[in-house]
């Protein structure tokens, strides 16, 4: 399991950090609320355990961004926070469970492992044809299509394949002339540079999901989150 632990209490996440890490569970920290939502949808966790005061960026509004975003990843709220009206904010925000500060660290683990199993099995069912979602976007097998936050994108037919190559590898560089072959595939009468137009319009079109379409000189493009 992948977790990504939202806690601008340096004792607390270092204390949970290695409860879980004993426990066969991969942690990735995070301490400030604006930086949490980038780094979010470029790991694309398991579950999260999200803290509500958090600097930068409230936790709810965290939590609500990226469920505009399209990020359907199990969200368990961490907070010291505990009146009934703060759990129903928090869960009509989006939280799948509520655990006030203090708490066990077996029940959470417990909660956790719960909340993970139970969304494999939606996504087993109900998400079988679709990629998996970053930056909001995901690739739906049987169509090609790509969406965003739960709507098709609005692409011609070459900035479609550039970027279904690039969300195969949200992250890494694909080569310019892999890309030219995918996109104009057979096309040997189009110039190289024409890979470069496409991009170009590309990064336009994406450039409200919070991905940015990055060149990199002597290597090719690749896909990151905003920072």
């Amino acid at each position: 399991m992948k977790l990504l632990l939202i806690e601008d209490n340096a004792t607390m996440q270092t204390t949970l950090r290695r409860s879980f890490e004993r426990r066969g569970v991969q942690v990735i920290g995070c301490e400030d609320g604006a930086r949490a939502l980038a780094l979010w949808q470029a790991s694309l966790p398991d579950a999260v355990l999200l803290d509500l005061s958090l600097p930068g960026m409230d936790g709810l509004e965290v939590l609500s961004q990226a469920r505009a975003a399209g990020l359907e990843t199990p969200v368990i709220i961490l907070t010291a926070r505990g009146t009934v009206g703060d759990r129903i904010l928090g869960l009509n925000t989006g939280a799948d469970d509520y655990l006030p500060k203090p708490f066990d660290l077996d029940e959470l683990e417990a909660r956790l492992r719960a909340l993970v199993r139970r969304s494999g099995n939606a996504d087993s069912s109900s998400g079988a044809g679709r990629g998996p979602v970053w930056c909001g976007m995901h690739v739906e097998k049987d169509s090609g299509a790509v969406y965003f936050a739960g709507h098709p994108m609005e692409l011609a037919p070459r900035e479609l394949s550039m970027l279904q190559a690039l969300l195969g590898k949200p992250g890494h560089a694909i080569a310019k002339e892999r890309l030219f072959e995918l996109v104009f595939p057979g096309e040997n009468h189009v110039q190289p540079e024409a890979i470069e137009v496409v991009a170009y319009r590309l990064r336009k079109k994406i450039a409200h999901t919070g991905a940015q379409l990055v060149t990199l000189r002597g290597l090719g493009y690749l896909l990151k989150a905003d920072s």
